[in-house]
């Protein structure tokens, strides 16, 4: 274990894609037991930020700690206190969600993957789909088992990309209600890529506004719009996003 005070710290972090900079030079920290949003556009480099963190891409420059471990060179020393969930990384759709989710407790190295399988499908409300194929479930249903699914090792930091994407806003709510609950539960962090401000705002102790792979805004999501004098963080991302000024 580490003494390092933050879940996430990144210094600047460059990642680039042939003559593309998707990442440029970017530097923030995510406490233990909080909350932090990237936000930006498509392309603004959210998700090369997530990939870097989860250790599937290597960065050309910078330092990334997470947990307190060098990304670029210790990553396997962190990756089973990690997970992530996604609604565009879908789970094998012929297998049931019984044997989707007890392959990654197995892969998790869990004791006890069936009474842990069995525990999270309860909680999550899908239970009584456990030996159901995942493709033939709504998208609603396939959402609790993913998010099921990056709880199996209780993780201490938990990435999310679009977390509630295409759900109804009752599933959404449900979905945004769940993390809170188990956040405070667990004294986890996460760090949340999102486009949905309303639901930022619910979550997220501070956000990032990400614009060509650079950082614009930081701050709470209250003092952003105070900052900007609007009436919600939506009215500040459209103001950010139109804006041809870019901060290095």
């Amino acid at each position: 274990m580490t003494s390092e005070p933050q879940a996430v710290r990144v210094e600047n972090l460059a990642k680039n894609f042939g003559a593309v900079q998707a990442i440029d030079q970017i530097s923030f920290a995510v406490p233990k037991g909080g909350c932090m949003a990237l936000l930006g556009g498509n392309g603004a480099g959210k998700t090369t930020t997530l990939s870097i963190l989860l250790g599937l891409l290597i960065p050309d420059g910078g330092k990334v700690l997470v947990l307190g471990q060098d990304m670029v060179h210790h990553r396997f020393r962190v990756l089973d206190r990690l997970n992530f969930s996604s609604p565009y990384v879908d789970l094998p759709h012929r297998l049931t969600v019984r044997e989707n989710l007890t392959v990654y407790a197995l892969l998790f190295g869990l004791h006890r993957p069936r009474q842990r399988v069995e525990q999270l499908a309860e909680d999550f409300g899908v239970a009584e789909h456990l030996d159901k194929p995942t493709g033939r479930l709504s998208s609603g249903q396939r959402t609790r088992v993913a998010l099921a699914k990056a709880l199996l090792n209780d993780p201490e930091l938990l990435l999310l990309d679009e977390p509630t994407a295409s759900l109804d806003p009752d599933t959404a709510d449900w979905v945004r209600t769940r993390l809170e609950d188990w956040r405070k539960k667990s004294g986890a962090a996460l760090l949340i890529a999102s486009h949905n401000m309303a639901e930022v705002e619910r979550l997220a102790d501070t956000a990032i506004i990400l614009k060509q792979g650079r950082i614009v805004e930081q701050g709470t999501p209250k003092a952003l719009i105070d900052r900007f004098g609007r009436a919600n963080l939506e009215e500040v991302f459209l103001h950010v996003m139109r804006s041809p000024e870019v901060r290095t």
